[in-house]
């Protein structure tokens, strides 16, 4: 089931796709989680964007993963997993951040499609990531809301469309205006459950997170010792 928006010049079955994911220098994510974790959050946001490119990479449909950091540990910790890391981000913002790595991506492989996805995905299935980009093959450009409606965890432009990313804040009402296609799919839960607050953390622990993800929750989110 798909969502109101754009149709013409859709891309069709069995496209492969270039996906960009922004990281931001550990030392300032998750700062919603901050009060929990203090600068400790570093340790978990760097686990949540392993977990959410492995997935990624893991996905048929998936040629390459750009991950758009200049932080050395995430871009360290994500090429050994084989993604390809963009350094040299604009510093104005996420949105120019995943233009700059949609650049490198198009350079790369012309052909592809090229698919912006939060890096705060630690419950990402590679099979619902695979049935959202099929149903992205079937429109220029398209998105993915979050869990909760507002946002977006992934936005797509398929060949020969342009990639205009209008992440952060209520960026669902911004795709939505801008003409892009809408999402509405079943049984994709993992691909729209990011992570920003303790809450979004429990319903994705309730999910079944990924190792890197669950062996870093089991150190950081332990009650600590009674008060004497």
């Amino acid at each position: 089931m798909t969502g109101v928006g754009e149709r013409e010049g859709s891309a069709g079955p069995g496209v492969r796709w270039s996906l960009v994911v922004p990281v931001k220098h550990l030392g300032l994510a998750k700062s919603r989680l901050a009060p929990a974790l203090g600068p400790r959050r570093a340790e978990l946001a760097l686990a949540f964007a392993c977990d959410t490119v492995a997935a990624a990479l893991a996905c048929p449909a998936v040629a390459a993963v750009f991950a758009v950091t200049d932080d050395p540990r995430a871009g360290a910790g994500l090429a050994a997993l084989g993604a390809v890391v963009v350094t040299g981000e604009p510093g104005t913002g996420l949105n120019p951040a995943l233009e700059h790595g949609a650049r490198a991506a198009r350079l790369t492989a012309p052909a592809a499609g090229v698919c912006a996805l939060s890096a705060d995905l630690p419950a990402l299935r590679p099979r619902e990531l695979g049935r959202v980009l099929e149903a992205a093959a079937g429109y220029g450009r398209s998105f993915l809301a979050d869990a909760p409606g507002v946002g977006t965890t992934l936005y797509a432009a398929a060949p020969g469309h342009a990639f205009s990313p209008a992440f952060e804040g209520a960026s669902r009402a911004r795709h939505l205006a801008s003409g892009a296609r809408e999402l509405l799919l079943p049984d994709a839960e993992s691909v729209r459950r990011d992570v920003d607050t303790p809450a979004d953390m429990a319903a994705a622990l309730e999910l079944g997170v990924g190792p890197r993800t669950r062996e870093a929750a089991a150190v950081l989110l332990q009650p600590g010792p009674p008060a004497p």
